[in-house]
C-alpha cells in the first residue's frame, strides 16, 4: 500500500494544473476508496446481543473505578465524540494525565490500542484503564467481588459466559466497544456514485488529502489509519515534560516520540487533537502539518512542509468533515 501511495502521489506531482491533473487526482482518490467492512470478532470472543448489552452496562458503570466515581464513559462519552472534549484526560482523584483520551469510534478495526499501541486487542485495552492507578484505580479481584454482590450482574454473566471473571469483564466491554462504528459518511456516498453530497471545497480537499497534502501516507484504509506509529513533530503540552510514546513499548530508537495514527472517520466530533490534545481544531491540525510539524528531532520523513494555501487548508478541513458518518445513537443504560 505504501509503495502504491508514493507512486500515485508522484504521478500527481508530475502533472500540470489542468484537466489532465484533475483526472489523475480523481483516479488517485478512487484507487484508495475502501468502505468500512463488517466488524470482525475474535474466535474466543464471538458476538452476542446479550454480551453487547452486558458490556454496555459495564462501560457506563462507575463501579468499575476504585472509588465508584468514574466509568469508561467518563473519558469516552458518546456526547463528546466518544472522547471527553478535554486536551488531556482527568484521572483518579482529579489528576490531569499526560495524554488526550482517544475516541473509541471504530476502535474495533484498529490493529493495536492506546496511543503507544501497548494493548494488542480491545479485550486487553478494556481492562488497562480500570487497573491503572492514575486512571480508574480498581483492583480486578475487588471489582469481581463488588459486581458479584449485584444479582443482575451475576445473572447476566452466568448467561453470557457461565460466570464472572476479570477476563470476561474485558470481553463484554470490548464487545460493546466494537458496536461503536462510524460509516456511511458523505464521502462514502460520493465514492459510490452520489456526486451531489460533497461541496466543491470538500472535493478539492479530498484530492489534496490523497495527493499534495500526503495525508494518505498514514491515513489510509477503510477507517483512515495505518495503525502505525509516527513522530509527527508535536511540541509537548501538559504535565509531561517529555513523552517518548511508542519507544516506551518497543525500546527502538526510531520510535521515540512516535504515536499511533488515529482513525479519521467522524473526526470532527472528537476535538481536541494530537496525543496531548494540543490542537484545538481541525484547522489547527492541518496548519500544523502544513508547516511540517514543530519539533524536528527524530521527525518522521513523511512530515515535510506542504505549501498549501489558506484556501487549500480549509478545503482539507471540509473533506475531513465529510468523513462524519451516520449518527451513532447509543443511550446510557439503566444500571442495576
Amino acid at each position: 500500500m505504501r509503495l502504491l501511495t508514493f507512486i500515485l502521489i508522484a504521478m500527481l506531482a508530475a502533472c500540470s494544473p489542468n484537466e489532465e491533473n484533475n483526472a489523475v487526482e480523481n483516479e488517485i482518490a478512487d484507487s484508495f476508496y475502501e468502505p468500512v467492512p463488517a466488524m470482525h470478532y475474535p474466535v474466543d470472543n464471538p458476538w452476542s446481543k446479550k454480551k453487547e448489552e452486558l458490556g454496555k452496562m459495564l462501560y457506563f458503570d462507575p463501579r468499575l473505578s476504585g472509588d465508584n466515581s468514574v466509568s469508561c464513559a467518563t473519558c469516552h462519552h458518546p456526547d463528546k465524540g466518544w472522547s471527553d472534549g478535554l486536551p488531556r484526560a482527568i484521572g483518579f482523584g482529579g489528576q490531569e494525565l499526560g495524554r488526550h483520551s482517544p475516541t473509541i469510534i471504530n476502535s474495533g478495526y484498529f490493529a493495536v490500542q492506546f496511543w503507544d499501541g501497548r494493548a494488542k486487542s480491545l479485550e486487553e485495552q478494556a481492562l488497562g484503564p480500570i487497573q491503572a492507578a492514575g486512571e480508574m484505580n480498581q483492583n480486578l479481584d475487588e471489582l469481581v467481588k463488588e459486581l458479584g454482590a449485584v444479582p443482575e450482574y451475576v445473572e447476566r454473566f452466568q448467561k453470557v459466559f457461565g460466570g464472572m471473571t476479570p477476563k470476561n469483564i474485558g470481553k463484554a466491554i470490548a464487545t460493546f466497544e466494537r458496536s461503536v462504528v462510524s460509516n456511511n459518511a458523505p464521502y462514502d456516498k460520493y465514492m459510490t456514485g452520489d456526486k451531489s453530497v460533497l461541496s466543491a471545497s470538500a472535493v478539492n480537499g479530498m484530492n489534496l488529502f490523497f495527493g499534495k497534502a500526503k495525508c494518505v501516507i498514514c491515513h489510509n484504509g477503510p477507517v483512515f489509519t495505518d495503525s502505525g506509529f509516527h513522530n509527527i513533530g508535536v511540541q509537548q503540552h501538559g504535565p509531561l515534560t517529555e513523552d517518548l510514546g511508542r519507544f516506551n513499548i518497543s525500546k527502538e530508537d526510531f520510535d521515540k516520540g512516535g504515536f499511533k495514527t488515529p482513525g479519521l472517520r467522524s473526526v470532527s466530533a472528537s476535538a481536541p487533537y494530537m496525543h496531548d490534545g494540543s490542537a484545538a481544531s481541525l484547522t489547527e491540525v492541518v496548519r500544523f502539518y502544513n508547516r511540517g510539524g514543530d519539533v524536528k528531532e527524530n521527525l518522521s520523513p513523511f512530515i515535510t512542509p506542504l505549501e498549501l494555501t489558506d484556501s487549500e487548508v480549509q478545503d482539507v478541513v471540509e473533506f475531513l468533515k465529510a468523513l462524519d458518518g451516520a449518527p451513532i445513537v447509543i443511550s446510557s443504560p439503566q444500571l442495576p
